[in-house]
């Protein structure tokens, strides 16, 4: 509950920025619109005139992205998920919107384009103030938009900067036209085209959000580098996750050591908040946990040297051994002994040690002392973790005492087997 009362505040705060950045865009547009009409009716020139409707076009974009991001934070019970995927219809609208624009270009270029208008020089420079405009509102936008997750912010910034293709149109078609040179149509059929492939861009990037496509390959490794982690996860059944807006949600079907619901329970929400630390912007995630048989069990044991003496204080230990068996012969299927990095800390060396080895996802760790009361012991309770006391002195003992104590298991199983079958 902290965790969602915490999120709370910053998702209101995220909203309230992405809104300010939209109405950055709806003023800069009317603006723009207000200033090339004006141009336009100095100049005389039709190129102007389309481009200042080019504008007013980017001005109901706008008008239509802030809709969009105000109606995507509305929930109601109609809508559990929440109205989040408007933004990306919004990204549609503006797509539309482009392929408006390539087509009116087009169409500017192929219907008399070319034909001469009297204005003043000083109208050159006041056209080629204007091509930066776009550009740097279109970077910003995007560079928010990204930050925040943004579809529509994106989207916006991205026909911002194709602006700049459209408004240099005109510059060059004015400045041809100023020395009686027409070459402004072919150039504006070449711009064209790019403005359309921008438009398909943005219609893509959205459809793909609306018909739940999968989220990009790099957060879903992140995301599931986050699930397979955790000490108690032995394995992904599946994992989908999804673009809503600006959102993402997550689901996944993950096998646990253990099979009693706190533990795998309290595993699953410190796999979300793991997901949550390392993935912006993700709104739900459902983890669904299911036991998986075991066939190995991995052991765990402090020990001082690679000779295998069993170290007497848990923390202190330069080293440990991981012992994996097979549990249908108690045979060792794996022995390695790696370094223990947290043995030269000054202090905690006990929890270091043991979320050190937490890595190495142990079934079972042993000790020549009690790990009672210490830090380590919570650490190893938290994650399903056993530690039993052992008297072996050395792993060649130990390994002799493990599967003593599979093959007497082994045995009790298959007795139990037998009564019951009788």
């Amino acid at each position: 509950m902290q965790e969602e009362s915490a999120k709370i505040p910053d998702r209101k705060h995220e909203d309230s920025i992405v809104r300010r950045v939209a109405w950055y865009s709806l003023i800069v547009n009317t603006m723009l619109v207000a200033v090339k009409l004006y141009l336009s009716w100095v100049s005389g020139s039709l190129a102007l005139e389309a481009d200042a409707i080019h504008s007013f076009i980017d001005v109901l974009a706008s008008v239509a992205l802030i809709a969009g991001i105000w109606l995507s934070g509305l929930k109601s019970s109609n809508y559990p998920y929440g109205l989040y995927k408007i933004e990306n219809l919004v990204s549609v609208i503006i797509a539309l919107l482009v392929f408006l624009t390539a087509w009116e270009i087009l169409t500017e270029a192929l219907s008399g384009g070319d034909t001469a208008v009297a204005f003043s020089g000083w109208v050159l420079f006041a056209v080629a103030a204007l091509v930066s405009v776009p550009y740097l509102l279109g970077t910003y936008e995007v560079k928010m938009g990204k930050r925040y997750n943004s579809p529509g912010l994106i989207a916006d910034g991205k026909q911002h900067r194709v602006d700049v293709l459209s408004t240099s149109v005109v510059f060059f078609a004015l400045f041809a036209q100023y020395f009686g040179i027409p070459v402004d149509s072919i150039a504006a059929v070449i711009v064209a085209l790019f403005i359309a492939y921008s438009g398909w861009e943005i219609l893509k990037d959205s459809m793909r959000t609306l018909l739940d496509a999968s989220i990009d390959y790099d957060t879903r490794d992140v995301i599931k580098s986050a699930i397979l982690s955790d000490p108690m996860v032995t394995g992904i059944k599946t994992l989908t996750a999804r673009n809503s807006g600006r959102f993402i949600f997550v689901e996944a079907t993950v096998n646990m050591k253990r099979s009693d619901f706190s533990g795998a329970h309290i595993a699953s929400e410190r796999i979300e908040s793991k997901i949550r630390e390392l993935v912006p912007n993700v709104e739900r995630t459902v983890i669904h946990y299911e036991p998986k048989e075991r066939l190995h069990l991995r052991y765990a044991v402090p020990i001082n040297g690679p000779e295998g003496e069993i170290c007497s204080h848990f923390g202190e230990a330069p080293y440990f051994t991981v012992l994996e068996f097979n549990l249908k012969d108690a045979k060792l299927m794996r022995k390695e002994t790696i370094s223990n990095p947290a043995s030269m800390m000054e202090r905690q060396k006990g929890i270091r040690s043991a979320e050190f080895l937490l890595t190495c996802k142990p079934d079972i760790i042993y000790s020549k002392q009690p790990l009672t009361g210490k830090s380590a012991e919570y650490v190893f309770e938290s994650a399903g973790i056993l530690v039993k006391i052992t008297n072996a002195d050395t792993t060649a003992e130990l390994i002799t005492e493990i599967k003593a104590d599979l093959t007497a298991g082994m045995t009790e199983s298959d007795n139990d087997e037998k009564t019951q079958a009788e």
